[in-house]
């Protein structure tokens, strides 16, 4: 998929976020972010899966062990799994996280947004399963 394939796919959720962001603030608990982004994409039409479960496997055993990412969002094209922070700043560990849910659930496209700070931070991947790499865009 080409750069501008992938932010178009992504616009509309990274829209959603940013309407919550701007209704309620910064500094607040991230479930609550969670659920009002809940009520956002709703609103807008766009499909989502709140608490996606996923499952692992490892060398074709099932790990059962359940996973979640906070949203799975589908749109025409493709699927967006979604990681909602309420935290100061993304750490690497953030991205690690959304980046390891998107490798093991088989969801290519990513974002993590972080509600948290005055100005929200928003980071977009898609993961590149052939060469097994990230790649932000």
């Amino acid at each position: 998929m080409s750069k501008e394939e992938l932010k178009e796919i992504v616009y509309p959720v990274i829209g959603a976020c940013q309407e919550v962001h701007k209704e309620m603030g910064p500094f607040l608990n991230e479930y609550m972010y969670q659920d009002a982004l809940a009520i956002e994409l709703g609103l807008r039409g766009l499909p989502y899966e709140k608490e996606f479960q996923f499952s692992a496997d490892y060398k074709g055993y099932a790990i059962t062990h359940k996973h979640y990412a906070d949203f799975k969002v589908t749109n025409d094209t493709a699927e967006v799994l979604v990681e909602c922070k309420a935290v100061d700043r993304l750490v690497d560990a953030h991205r690690q996280q959304l980046w390891n849910y998107m490798r093991l659930s088989k969801v290519y496209v990513g974002v993590v947004y972080n509600f948290g700070p005055v100005y929200a931070q928003c980071e977009r991947y898609y993961y590149d399963a052939g060469q097994g790499k990230m790649v932000a865009f």
